[in-house]
């Protein structure tokens, strides 16, 4: 007799199969009903945990549930899930404290070119570089008539910020969860 897909297995196969798949599931061991801790050789990775920053008040530092972005529920459809790659990943610790530096400080050396009213990317590539950053790592481009975007590659700090007549913002975040460093990625999956 010739045995043919599940049967050539035999039955302490699939038994061991059988077993084995029980074992998958969707609780984690951090969750109720899960698994017990884990053993010391296990490293257990949980959220980063935020402090405030100088001149930050504690009410105003993030919690780590709120840093994270995720949703509490399910997308409606798989938009976020299938543009999740183009979402900034935060700072967190120090380098979260560096950022919001590093924007405070962009952010009062551009004041008097947004006073001025010179909204040329020029004039505002030229003052970033001013501030350190190499003139390799910036980018500045006319976002209308009466407005610059700008992005600063800073080693690992990326700085992104607008600045018209209305007011200058500067965000500081950690690249991209692709690897293509500061600059968006672009397309889809």
């Amino acid at each position: 007799m010739i045995r043919t897909g599940w049967g050539r297995l035999g039955i302490p196969a699939v038994a061991a199969l059988a077993v084995l798949a029980a074992g998958c599931g969707t609780k984690r061991a951090d969750e109720a009903g899960g698994a017990a801790a884990p053993s010391p050789s296990v490293t257990v990775r949980g959220a980063p945990t935020d402090f405030p920053c100088p001149g930050e008040t504690p009410t105003r530092a993030p919690t780590p549930s709120a840093s994270a972005g995720a949703p509490s529920g399910p997308p409606p459809d798989h938009y976020a899930e299938n543009h999740g790659f183009k979402v900034p990943l935060p700072l967190h610790g120090q380098p979260r404290c560096d950022g919001l530096d590093a924007a405070g400080r962009i952010k009062g050396a551009l004041e008097p070119l947004r006073t001025r009213g010179d909204f040329t990317p020029e004039s505002t590539r030229g003052l970033l570089t001013g501030l350190g950053y190499p003139a390799d790592k910036v980018k500045a481009s006319e976002n209308g008539p009466a407005g610059v975007s700008f992005l600063v590659d800073a080693s690992g700090l990326c700085l992104e910020g607008r600045m018209s007549s209305a007011g200058t913002t500067v965000e500081a975040f950690a690249g991209y969860p692709d690897g293509t460093g500061c600059e968006a990625p672009r397309g889809g999956h």
